[in-house]
């Protein structure tokens, strides 16, 4: 499925430890970190292959480039140094990402880090549906969130759904790239099952919006695939109907989903009842809330920002006056990264992902490139309703799935 383009490392145990983080980030964070760790403590003996992958993979780059920016936020600002090496830790996943591209460059290690992120995605799976169907009773090690009603396992709803949504959109992908009959029932008895939990089960909002825009991207390049292998034009008529049909599957899923229904209800009903220092009372009038405030500061401070971790203490002197929630974390990265370090740390966020949509073609496979862009397209949503770069769970998840996907990008 891909070909390699650099020199995987020697050591087994190495790129072995990257590719179960894959395993880990779903499922334990304290694994996660270990594993973390182990992938550290091995990359130092390969810093110069290192250094050579950043200067050759230009979504390498773009990360570090983000990452230095907000490293360069640590250096103004009123925040105490401590507290702003502290949110600068958030991001460090972001200057893992050479690192784990060296570590997954081998065609066998990409393979078993696949294999270890739909494994941990099929015991979360497994698990939710006998928590949901009250055949396991809540246990101590599982999320303080987990009920019959959510049932949530590992992490929030948020990250669950998120996880399981790109989990989804990563079977569809290997069903339609799948050699045997029974192989491709097999992905599709994988996706019925993660579709109902996530459409059904888990309340998590941010997924159903991940759910539908990965499966809007996947009809549009499956039936562009199609087109060009029969020779056809592929225009504007075939994207009216993939829009149509998307529309379709939306407005039947809303149908037949209560929960998915009453949640996006929710939604609708608590944007028009809000009004600024009155949403502490809704999930979505606390949100727009934040939003306003960190406007606010940023419109303030539009240049370099309030520094990396400045923006709780700047939030805080925008609403004291006022009984609004104060925050930290505006649940939204683009406002999160562009209030530390300015519109241009919002530019360079952009900046990563145009450069991961635009290097995806010189993958090498059809796979690994609608894989790679699915990828853009997911935390592009992820960070307009999340700091999703900032969580632990999703930020080391983004890193590390961006390695494996374009660790074997083409050079020119």
């Amino acid at each position: 499925m891909f070909t390699a383009s650099l020199t995987p490392p020697r050591s087994a145990w190495l790129w072995a430890s990257t590719a179960l983080i894959g395993l880990a980030v779903p499922i334990s964070t304290a694994l996660s970190n270990v594993l973390l760790a182990a992938t550290l403590l091995g990359g130092l003996f390969y810093a110069r292959a290192i250094w050579q992958t950043v200067k050759s993979q230009p979504v390498a780059q773009a990360a570090w480039l983000l990452f230095g920016a907000l490293w360069l936020g640590t250096l103004y600002g009123a925040t105490p140094w401590r507290e702003a090496m502290g949110i600068l830790g958030k991001y460090i996943d972001l200057a893992f990402i050479p690192l784990f591209m060296l570590m997954l460059s081998g065609e066998v290690a990409r393979r078993w880090a696949q294999r270890a992120f739909f494994a941990a995605s099929g015991l979360i799976l497994l698990l939710s549906y006998l928590v949901g169907l009250k055949l396991l009773p809540i246990q101590q090690w599982m999320t303080d969130l987990a009920s019959p009603d959510n049932p949530v396992i590992f992490h929030s709803h948020i990250t669950q759904n998120n996880m399981m949504a790109m989990a989804i959109f990563l079977a569809l992908l290997n069903a339609r790239e799948a050699v045997s009959n029974k192989l491709r029932w097999a992905w599709a008895g994988f996706v019925g099952l993660a579709l109902f939990n996530v459409l059904f089960m888990v309340i998590g909002r941010t997924g159903y919006l991940i759910l539908f825009t990965l499966l809007g991207w996947l009809a549009w390049t499956t039936s562009a695939h199609y087109a060009q292998r029969r020779g056809k034009t592929w225009g504007i008529r075939q994207a009216m109907m993939i829009v149509v049909g998307m529309a379709a599957v939306i407005v039947l899923a809303l149908q037949l989903s209560p929960r998915l229904n009453e949640r996006v209800s929710a939604v609708a009903s608590e944007y028009q009842a809000w009004q600024p220092n009155h949403g502490a009372g809704t999930s979505t009038g606390e949100r727009l809330d934040f939003y306003y405030y960190t406007l606010q500061v940023i419109q303030q401070h539009p240049l370099l920002g309030v520094g990396t971790g400045g923006l709780a203490a700047a939030y805080f002197q925008q609403t004291h006056a006022s009984v609004v929630k104060k925050t930290f974390n505006p649940h939204n990265e683009y406002l999160m990264v562009t209030a530390q370090i300015g519109l241009a740390g919002g530019l360079l966020l952009l900046y990563l992902f145009y450069t991961q949509w635009r290097c995806a073609p010189r993958l090498a496979t059809p796979y690994a490139q609608d894989a790679a862009r699915g990828l853009v397209l997911a935390y592009m949503v992820n960070c307009a309703f999340n700091s999703a770069l900032l969580d632990h769970a999703d930020g080391l998840f983004f890193a590390w799935l961006t390695a494996l996907l374009f660790a074997d990008t083409r050079h020119d």
